[in-house]
C-alpha cells in the first residue's frame, strides 16, 4: 500500500491550504481514508476519516473548518482546510484503514497503513 500527500507548504494565519493523497495498492473502495497529524513535541493525532459511502468523521477542534473528501474513481483523498490557526502547523499524513466505518475510535487508534507525511506551516 502506498500513500502519497502533497498539497503542503506555508501559509499566512486565517488563510486556506487543500491536501491531497493518492493511494495505490489497494482495493479502495473497501478502506476508510484519513488524515492525522503531528505537531513539534506533539503526539499524532487523528484528524478527520472518510467511509468509501461518504460518511465522515472529525476531531472537534476542526470540524468546523476542516473539510474531507474522496474520489473512488481517482484513488484520492482531500482535506480542504481554512481559517488556519499557528496551531495547526504539523506534519500531515495520509491513512488508510481496512474498514467500512469510520467513528470516533480513530481518537485513539491508528489505521492500518500511513504514508509519508507533508508539512504545514501556519505563519502568524
Amino acid at each position: 500500500v502506498q500513500l502519497q500527500a502533497s498539497g503542503g507548504g506555508v501559509v499566512q494565519a486565517g488563510g486556506s491550504l487543500r491536501l491531497s493523497c493518492t493511494a495505490s495498492g489497494l482495493t479502495f473502495s473497501y478502506y476508510v481514508m484519513g488524515w492525522f497529524r503531528q505537531a513539534p513535541g506533539k503526539q499524532r493525532e487523528f484528524v478527520a476519516g472518510i467511509s468509501n459511502e461518504g460518511s465522515t468523521y472529525y476531531a472537534d477542534s476542526m470540524k468546523d473548518r476542516f473539510n474531507i473528501s474522496r474520489d473512488n474513481a481517482k484513488k484520492t483523498v482531500h482535506l480542504q482546510m481554512n481559517s488556519l490557526k499557528t496551531e495547526d502547523t504539523a506534519v500531515y499524513y495520509c491513512a488508510a484503514d481496512n474498514s467500512r466505518v469510520v467513528g470516533p475510535w480513530y481518537l485513539k487508534h491508528d489505521m492500518d497503513h500511513r504514508g509519508k507525511g507533508t508539512l504545514v506551516t501556519v505563519s502568524s
